[in-house]
């Protein structure tokens, strides 16, 4: 493994732009210094192999893991997240094991799941504030030497340049206010009949845009960016995630999730923010959500962690992001020496915390429910090292861009007590500024 050191600098859009003209650019990106909790920005180009995906693919995961194992392991570094490996997302209808809807009524044309086998990396520590390249033994000594000189090339002190990014119209809402609310009314009868505990019911928005989605990206971020956001540029689109939720970090043996339920919308007003939250970590019904989702995450992680690793060290802690609050438990594990992280993926995947309890079931009364496939969202994105490391998001707060058409959407868990007006205004609150961002560059 080579590294070579950088200058460390928070001007991270301006490391992904130095490579964004290469293949397949992906940047995994901590949302410093506009967002808390995340550590390191990841940024990669040009993988030497790539894994696409479809809804009905064979054993996905067990695919992924054939693709990381083209790189031979290299050893843990305790200052380097990522030294060589897999970098992509996995779309929810993967998790569907064959039920899934036809490909014709998709919301776009991505793939269901995308992978890149990437030998480098830049990487910025804001722990440790320093910044390397790294480079895996497969990489070869051109890509090197290109790379290198591209970051010499970087000003670190000037934003980078982008397009012009236009939308074409405001966005179109899936379902009416009414429509939303029936198809809660009808969850809260499943709930009722003891079929499921709760269920993660979302709506989907959409509209045309032109040009250079990378400007759309910087826009959101400036506004809502998490410690788990992302942008990637693939071959068929982009996606464009401000994701606040983690979904699995693996070290090693150790692992560690931390599912998001509770929501409440900031205030203006110091005070009344203040209230909001207090009463979020008060509220029966909120913390019942988060406890039913901690319940079903400690069983997903029990299929494959050791018996007695699996504990809950936080239970409904307060995160606040730009414009909400949200209520987060940690759930971690130990792994036997034998397993891999593609089984875990396999054993949990899609999250918890946007399916429901019981998961299958609950994923049942949702593609019943909902008018449309998931896609990217509710799925997730992140990484595998070659190193033994990987962490992943929970794809909320994400962006989907293909032949012209720009998708997001959002949701809520729906449980007993849940009030269908009530959570169609949750579902707003969580999604406004994200439209309202990228409105403002309506042409």
């Amino acid at each position: 493994m080579q590294i070579v050191s950088q200058p460390y600098s928070l001007n991270t859009p301006a490391a992904f732009a130095a490579i964004a003209d290469l293949p397949s650019p992906v940047w995994l990106d901590s949302g410093r210094p506009l967002a808390e909790g995340g550590r390191y920005d990841i940024i990669s180009a040009d993988p030497l192999n790539t894994l696409e995906l479809n809804a009905d693919s064979p054993e996905p995961f067990s695919r992924l893991d054939d693709l990381i194992c083209e790189l031979c392991p290299q050893n843990r570094d305790s200052q380097l997240p990522f030294c060589g490996g897999v970098i992509g997302y996995a779309g929810y209808e993967l998790g569907l094991e064959g039920n899934f809807l036809p490909a014709d009524v998709r919301p776009t044309d991505l793939p269901a799941g995308f992978f890149g086998l990437y030998g480098w990396a830049f990487i910025a520590d804001h722990q440790l504030g320093s910044s390397h390249l790294v480079f895996h033994p497969a990489c070869p000594q051109r890509q090197i030497h290109e790379l290198v000189q591209r970051f010499e090339s970087i000003n670190w002190q000037q934003p980078p340049a982008t397009g012009n990014f236009q939308l074409l119209t405001p966005f179109e809402h899936e379902l009416s206010a009414e429509d939303y609310q029936a198809r809660i009314a009808q969850i809260l009868d499943y709930i009722a009949a003891g079929d499921i505990y709760q269920a993660n019911f979302t709506q989907r928005f959409s509209a045309p845009y032109q040009g250079d989605l990378f400007e759309a990206y910087l826009a959101l971020r400036s506004q809502a960016a998490g410690p788990f956001s992302a942008y990637m540029a693939l071959p068929q689109g982009s996606l464009l995630s401000m994701s606040p939720e983690r979904f699995i970090r693996a070290d090693g043996a150790s692992l560690r999730t931390e599912p998001i339920k509770g929501t409440a919308a900031r205030q203006a007003d110091r005070l009344a923010d203040q209230r909001a939250a207090f009463t979020l970590q008060r509220s029966p019904k909120d913390r019942a959500e988060n406890l039913m989702i901690v319940d079903l995450l400690r069983n997903d992680f029990s299929k494959l962690c050791r018996n007695g690793t699996v504990r809950v060290p936080e239970l409904f802690q307060l995160a606040s992001f730009a414009n909400v609050h949200h209520l987060v438990s940690v759930i971690t594990g130990e792994l036997p020496e034998d397993s891999v992280y593609s089984e875990l993926l396999e054993a949990c995947f899609p999250g918890g915390s946007i399916t429901g309890a019981p998961k299958r079931r609950s994923m049942e009364v949702i593609r019943e429910l909902e008018s449309s496939p998931r896609g990217i969202y509710c799925g997730s994105i992140g990484y595998i090292s070659s190193c033994g490391r990987a962490d992943t998001n929970i794809a909320i707060r994400t962006f989907s861009a293909n032949n012209g058409l720009l998708t997001c959407a959002a949701g809520g868990g729906i449980v007993a007590d849940s009030d269908p007006a009530a959570e169609y205004r949750e579902c707003l609150t969580k999604v406004r500024l994200l439209l309202e961002t990228t409105e403002q560059f309506l042409a």
